[in-house]
């Protein structure tokens, strides 16, 4: 399955979210470590679900780019 994710630059770091799993986060130095820290998270997130016998959220979250201006 594919989500979608977010990544923002903060003062130091990037962090970045999955809006389709709640909670789901990662952090680092630059865009290719947080890339791979939320790959983590959502396997490590995914597998909490399973575990808990809870239903795995569906991707629903679309991303686009709109040219504004």
């Amino acid at each position: 399955m594919r989500y979608g994710i977010v990544i923002e630059k903060a003062e130091n770091n990037y962090s970045a979210y999955v809006p389709d799993l709640s909670g789901c986060v990662a952090t680092g130095q630059t865009i290719a470590a947080v890339e791979q820290e939320i790959k983590a998270a959502i396997a490590f997130h995914l597998d909490g679900l399973r575990e808990e016998g809870c239903p795995i959220p569906e991707a629903t979250t679309l991303c686009e780019y709109i040219e504004a201006g």
